[in-house]
């Protein structure tokens, strides 16, 4: 009787270890796919614009390019505050092609600033940060 009940035993955590075992190597084979199925560069990642006039929007323009072999779509574009407005290429950007995230602060109180925004695309799966920084005059 204790043979058959430990026979059952470790057939059954036999079954449960390789069942474990298959998804896992799925999930990282799929990460990899996805994660270098497209690579975008940035021209700039932080831009300081130096001195900016108070009560004058400023527009930055962030560039990058698609170096990757499938199209990436820009998915989200979130600035960090109130106080940045943001508008981004909402087509696909096609293998080879560029595209841009244009930020515009509101200059309204005087002195330093750095704000950021956030990026979410297609081919990363971790959103990009872009940074702006400047002082108001």
């Amino acid at each position: 009787m204790k043979v058959i009940k430990i026979s059952m035993l470790t057939l059954a955590l036999a079954l449960m270890s390789f069942s474990a075992i298959a998804p896992a190597k799925s999930l990282i084979s799929n990460a990899k796919t996805e994660t270098t199925a497209s690579t975008i560069v940035w021209q700039a990642e932080t831009i300081d614009v130096g001195q900016i006039p108070q009560g004058t929007p400023k527009a930055i323009v962030y560039e990058f390019k698609n170096t990757g072999k499938t199209a990436v779509v820009i998915t989200n574009v979130q600035g960090s505050c109130g106080c940045t407005a943001t508008d981004y290429t909402k087509e696909p950007v096609q293998p080879g092609k560029t595209a841009k995230v244009t930020a515009t602060y509101n200059a309204a109180n005087k002195g330093g600033f750095t704000k950021t925004v956030t990026v979410t695309t297609s081919a990363e799966t971790t959103p990009k940060i872009l940074t702006l920084k400047g002082t108001v005059i």
